[in-house]
């Protein structure tokens, strides 16, 4: 059994993406789960029901919340919870495009301590555990930062820069896009970006691991009303989010996202 929850996390990113393998690009079942919450592959629940057994397993104590699993509000009891979205970016991952994610947390107390972030078709996996710094693949990342929004390229989605969705004007800054909410995280992390953003509601699980990764690379993570992330809410729901260096951060908030 692994010793630390980084190590423990790290295994069960492993064998999520061996399980994502074996179904990529071979037709998963697909259904739809209703009430506009998207689709979920025959591959989304084995992933969840693994981590699941594997996970709680190792730690009994601590809570559970995932994309896939009928919420338990017992977590809200434990002072440990594993938040964890078995493929972040399902739709990608049906449509057999790499850019989908393997996103696991743990949150202590309302904050993300440990976190990994693995993306099995690209070989990459982020890690970070609280107060040790982020890595990708190994190697420690730190996220840019610049106060020049003119030559600044996010990561959103493009309903994201529309004029009523900003108060003081939309900001000028460049678009790109991926289909996973938790690489955009990490690729701002990483520093290949200068941020992300979403305005829309949040789901936890998919930006949770991806926020740990963020302040470890030294990135300011909040909402979008500039308040700080907490985790493990009852209704398990951000106010949006957005990621950048410190200065790129304020900056972008001072156009007054809504």
């Amino acid at each position: 059994m692994p010793g630390t929850d980084l190590d423990l996390l790290i295994d069960a990113a492993m064998a999520a993406g061996e399980i994502a393998k074996r179904h990529f690009r071979e037709d998963p079942e697909v259904w739809d789960k209703g009430g506009d919450l998207g689709p979920v592959t025959e591959a989304d629940l084995e992933i969840d029901r693994m981590l699941r057994n594997e996970l709680v397993a190792a730690r009994p104590g601590y809570g559970w919340l995932s994309e896939e699993t009928e919420d338990n509000l017992d977590r809200l009891n434990r002072d440990r919870v594993f938040i964890v979205d078995p493929i972040d970016g399902t739709r990608a991952f049906m449509a057999g495009h790499e850019h989908f994610a393997h996103s696991l947390a743990i949150a202590e107390k309302g904050e993300v301590v440990t976190a990994v972030v693995h993306l099995p078709m690209m070989d990459r996996t982020y890690i970070a555990a609280k107060g040790a710094g982020a890595m990708l693949n190994g190697e420690r990342i730190t996220a840019k930062d610049s106060d020049d929004v003119t030559a600044a390229v996010f990561l959103a989605n493009k309903a994201n820069m529309a004029p009523e969705m900003w108060t003081n004007g939309v900001p000028p800054i460049r678009r790109s896009f991926r289909p996973s909410l938790a690489y955009r995280v990490c690729l701002a992390a990483e520093g290949r970006y200068d941020g992300m953003l979403t305005l829309r509601p949040t789901w936890e699980w998919d930006v949770a691991a991806g926020d740990l990764i963020a302040r470890e690379a030294g990135a300011v993570v909040t909402d979008r009303a500039r308040l700080a992330t907490r985790y493990n809410n009852a209704q398990p729901l951000l106010n949006g989010l957005l990621v950048a260096g410190p200065k790129m951060h304020a900056a972008v908030m001072d156009f007054g996202p809504r």
